[in-house]
């Protein structure tokens, strides 16, 4: 009886741990989005279709394309973006200037001067000389270059018919977190037939590509360094 007893207490134990899970390093807490649709074409007044109709202006027909040409759909942007650019600088100033002038007499003070110092120039009584020169030289060079895709959502369409999109990818790799973010406007014949559109024909672009993580802050000064670099004058 005893026996048996035990046998249902360690079955009970077991069932028990099985359906805590696993277990983690660290508290761990599911991630849980909370995302915010914005607008769609689908959600306007013109949405609605006619009385007696299959169609309305925010859904594409039978016949039509799959391109993002209104408010809600998506259209993938094939980034290639390259800078290059360089200049340079040289200056150079030169100056001299001399000028003399002598006493041959006043008030006895040259006979005096003479008795005094015997090797004493009246004509050379004063002289002065200055030179002053200056050269310079600057390049400045910077380089960058971004390739990559992503996916954009229409966000508003303009008056003349352009499409405002944004969109922004974040990936994160063990410690590191990347942020990719892109806006501007398109014009719609230029989005290609497989719903894809070039970077460099986005116009009023913003591209910014940041990270932040263990690498990022390794190649950052430390807070220190940065106060003394503020603090140096030169």
């Amino acid at each position: 009886m005893k026996g048996r007893r035990l046998q249902w207490i360690v079955a009970s134990c077991a069932l028990y741990c099985a359906a805590c899970g696993p277990s983690h390093i660290q508290p761990f807490t599911p991630r849980q989005r909370v995302y915010a649709a914005g607008g769609y074409a689908q959600k306007a007044e013109s949405a609605r279709p006619a009385k007696g109709s299959l169609f309305s202006e925010a859904t594409p027909g039978f016949l039509e394309d799959t391109r993002a040409v209104r408010v809600g759909d998506t259209v993938v942007v094939h980034i290639n973006e390259n800078a290059n650019a360089q200049d340079g600088a040289n200056t150079t100033l030169s100056r001299n200037s001399s000028a003399s002038a002598g006493i041959t007499a006043a008030l006895g003070i040259v006979p005096a001067l003479k008795r005094a110092y015997p090797d004493l120039d009246p004509t050379q009584l004063l002289a002065f000389a200055s030179q002053a020169g200056f050269t310079g030289s600057g390049t400045t060079q910077r380089s960058g270059q971004l390739t990559g895709d992503i996916a954009v959502r229409v966000v508003r369409e303009m008056p003349n018919g352009d499409l405002f999109v944004e969109g922004t990818k974040v990936v994160l790799i063990n410690n590191e977190e990347y942020h990719l973010y892109i806006s501007g406007l398109v014009r719609p014949t230029d989005i290609a037939q497989d719903n894809s559109i070039a970077s460099t024909v986005i116009a009023d672009a913003q591209i910014e590509f940041t990270g932040r993580g263990d690498v990022a802050d390794q190649n950052r000064k430390g807070w220190l360094a940065r106060l003394l670099d503020s603090l140096n004058p030169l």
